[in-house]
């Protein structure tokens, strides 16, 4: 009796299976593409900026990830987006051994992305972002082959790489992530990367062959007008004490005249930003010991250098971390905030900037910081730290500075803001990086994708 239970189970879920698999390949429509982001979709801005210019190009779009931050208005409003939330891991999950939960991570995400994957999900194109490439990856290609859907994978980093930060380079989980990316890799139907490094690498490490995709900044990320600065800050100024000057409609770097007219004070705090993942590739140690250097230099009356307030971005495991460290930095020069900025106010923030901070270092070496895409496309120099590949972007003393530990940041910082802001050799620098920027922004994304991805799929 029991067998025959079993037996007749198992036809009727093969049954549905093949059933499944041929109604989806005889309606497969091929103006759809499926998203994969095993993240916050919010916090995945490359792979929302697929979505939108596959939808821009008259393509349905379903997107497969975590909620958490709100996606893009664009994506949320279409007609032609799904959304769809995978189900959150148990908070106990982080309270049992790390191995164990690692283990019951991976089987309750693979369960709950197989589950949307195979009974909501009918496309011809399917886009996973890679890392994390486990479940992922191998779930993806699973669904992809089984429904003869076209497998792609858009390479940011190696996930292998992310974990040998934490758990060292020679543990087997390590490994087998590093065998999944190069086996899978190569069964991919397409790859994109977000480097010529990364493509170089793909192709001798792996024998992959991807198609650098650069990021570029969307049109959101632009220079803005005074007006605009005057009335992010005095926003600002309601939550952060560091912007306000006590008057209602003035800030601590802009003033209301009389008549009207906006104009920037000429006795004001510079204005540095940085945003961050808050993730072990990041160390902002760095910085920190930098604006210790600039705090002990304002110290001396005849430093000529402004107060500066210093926003850090985002948000990440490692934030609580760095936000308690913040706390016991009792500058009087040095003011230090950490906020959360709406997709519409974030672009304006780093517009309204003086000089941007990156302490992206890569963990493979082979990615660039997405950040600094987004503060060229405000028109916005900044200082990076750093790595191998990094003069795809940056290039110093060209378009921006680069550094290489905290006393050439700290030098930098005060060079830069010497006699702010009537260093006129600074404002001559200034507008030779402004200058370069202004030709980073004549391609943005959507003409980049549309001239180098799009062809992958018509």
């Amino acid at each position: 009796m029991i067998l025959l239970i079993i037996s007749s189970s198992l036809i009727i879920f093969i049954s549905w299976l093949l059933w499944t698999i041929w109604s989806r390949i005889k309606t497969c429509d091929k103006k759809r593409v499926c998203i994969v982001v095993l993240g916050d979709i919010g916090r995945s801005p490359r792979m929302q900026y697929h979505a939108l210019s596959f939808m821009n190009e008259g393509y349905f779009v379903d997107i497969v990830g975590y909620s958490g931050s709100e996606p893009l208005e664009e994506l949320k409003n279409s007609p032609n987006v799904n959304i769809h939330y995978l189900t959150d891991v148990p908070e106990w999950n982080n309270q049992i051994p790390r191995l164990l939960s690692y283990i019951i991570k991976t089987l309750w995400q693979s369960v709950h992305l197989t589950r949307i994957l195979f009974t909501k999900i009918q496309s011809s194109y399917l886009m996973v972002q890679n890392p994390p490439a486990i479940p992922t990856i191998p779930i993806c290609w699973c669904y992809c082959r089984i429904f003869q859907i076209q497998f792609i994978i858009d390479w940011h980093n190696y996930a292998y790489s992310i974990m040998a930060l934490t758990i060292g380079r020679e543990h087997l989980l390590v490994k087998i992530t590093m065998f999944i990316e190069s086996f899978f890799g190569k069964r991919a139907d397409k790859n994109f990367c977000v480097t010529n490094a990364m493509k170089n690498d793909l192709n001798s490490r792996w024998s992959i062959e991807a198609t650098v995709l650069y990021d570029r900044p969307p049109l959101a990320f632009k220079p803005i007008d005074l007006s605009e600065k005057h009335s992010l800050l005095i926003r600002l100024s309601k939550t952060y004490e560091e912007f306000s000057n006590g008057e209602e409609d003035s800030s601590a770097l802009t003033e209301c005249l009389a008549n009207g007219e906006i104009q920037l004070r000429k006795q004001r705090p510079a204005l540095i930003v940085s945003s961050t993942s808050w993730t072990e590739d990041e160390d902002f140690s760095v910085l920190f010991t930098a604006l210790k250097e600039y705090e002990l230099a304002c110290c001396n009356e005849n430093s000529m250098l402004p107060n500066l307030i210093c926003a850090i971005t985002g948000k990440g495991p490692l934030k609580d971390f760095w936000t308690a460290i913040i706390k016991f930095k009792q500058w009087k020069h040095v003011k230090i905030i950490t906020p959360w900025l709406s997709n519409e106010d974030y672009p304006k923030l780093l517009a309204s900037a003086d000089l941007g901070i990156c302490l992206h270092t890569s963990s493979s070496g082979l990615d660039l910081p997405m950040k600094v895409v987004d503060m060229f496309g405000c028109g916005l120099p900044v200082c990076a730290l750093n790595f191998n590949c990094l003069d795809e972007l940056v290039r110093h003393e060209e378009n921006s500075l680069v550094f290489s530990n905290d006393q050439e940041l700290s030098s930098q910082l005060k060079t830069w803001f010497f006699n702010f802001p009537n260093n006129q050799q600074q404002i001559e620098k200034y507008k030779k990086f402004r200058q370069k920027l202004e030709n980073f922004q004549n391609l943005r994304w959507a003409g980049n994708w549309r001239n180098v991805a799009l062809p992958c799929f018509d």
